[in-house]
């Protein structure tokens, strides 16, 4: 593969990357088709798919539509896939999004939770025997380093991790609430959900041949960058942009996780680009993790 330093043959095998037409996940895509995996991607514009299924010339690409932020769409997507495929070797949450408002979902979600967080809890939730079934297989959800410092800036000082307490919340509908919103703080919570839970399903999978782990893959040139740029900077966004790394880099560290011999039997990790690092303390913390659980699959247990 031309991404990492690996070569892998994913031939025989079916991959599910979300938000697979843009960006990082469209070279992610790309990466694993000529890998010869048979590759499902989600996309919320059929025509974007399809384009790069006719740019890559090949027959090993499908895509499904729908938003990611409506559960209802999730449960489809889901159902969809399994009607089509028996089983799924690898599944790359890599969707995301970053919004400057507060906003909320179809479901009353607030909409950085909704698609940082549940859209790939509730697809790998709901996926869990095509993955079985395919073991062994691997799950990779992209989250942030935010989670770690949400200060928008890299400024001197002691990073500040994104605040989580899920002791008195009874709906998931409760977190990101309007009282003191901040769009970079509900992004980085998000994330921080993300890895909790993936934590959650390694624990629970690791006898089943499933691999769950979570990556930063650096700071990316992608729209989400725009998003998050304070307003004084941004008439510099080009050469803010200059200095990131590209969707092609970014991916390498996605797709290293996801096809990495040597990574196969590695589950419960997260990793800075190609460094395992240690998450936000509360991450680890068992109350945390079983409520975090607990609420998100409650969500995504729900078909209406």
């Amino acid at each position: 593969m031309n991404v990492h330093s690996g070569q892998a043959d994913l031939s025989g095998q079916v991959a599910l990357v979300t938000g697979g037409a843009g960006g990082m996940g469209r070279v992610i895509t790309a990466e694993l088709v000529r890998a010869g995996a048979h590759v499902v991607i989600t996309s919320r514009d059929a025509e974007r798919g399809e384009a790069l299924r006719r740019e890559l010339g090949t027959d090993r690409l499908e895509v499904l539509t729908g938003d990611l932020g409506v559960r209802r769409d999730l449960h489809r997507l889901a159902a969809e896939f399994s009607r089509r495929h028996d089983r799924l070797h690898l599944l790359v949450n890599n969707a995301g999004a970053h919004y400057r408002d507060r906003r909320l979902t179809a479901d009353g979600v607030e909409a950085h939770l909704a698609v940082n967080h549940l859209a790939g809890f509730t697809l790998t939730y709901l996926l869990h025997e095509r993955l079985r079934a395919a073991a062994p297989s691997r799950v990779v959800n992209v989250v942030s380093a935010t989670m770690s410092d949400t200060r928008s800036l890299p400024l001197p000082g002691r990073p500040r991790p994104v605040s989580l307490d899920l002791a008195g919340v009874t709906d998931l509908r409760e977190l990101n609430p309007a009282e003191g919103f901040a769009p970079f703080t509900a992004y980085a919570r998000a994330k921080l959900l993300s890895t909790i839970c993936g934590y959650v399903f390694a624990d629970r999978w690791h006898d089943e041949g499933v691999t769950v782990n979570a990556v930063h893959p650096g700071i990316v040139s992608t729209s989400i960058v725009d998003d998050i740029t304070p307003a004084a900077l941004r008439p510099f966004r080009s050469l803010i942009h200059s200095r990131l790394l590209t969707p092609e880099a970014g991916a390498a560290a996605a797709l290293r996780l996801a096809t990495d011999p040597g990574l196969s039997a590695v589950t419960g990790r997260y990793f800075v680009r190609d460094k395992e690092e240690r998450s936000p303390s509360v991450s680890y913390d068992p109350a945390t993790r079983d409520k975090a659980w607990r609420l998100s699959a409650g969500w995504a247990a729900l078909s209406g």
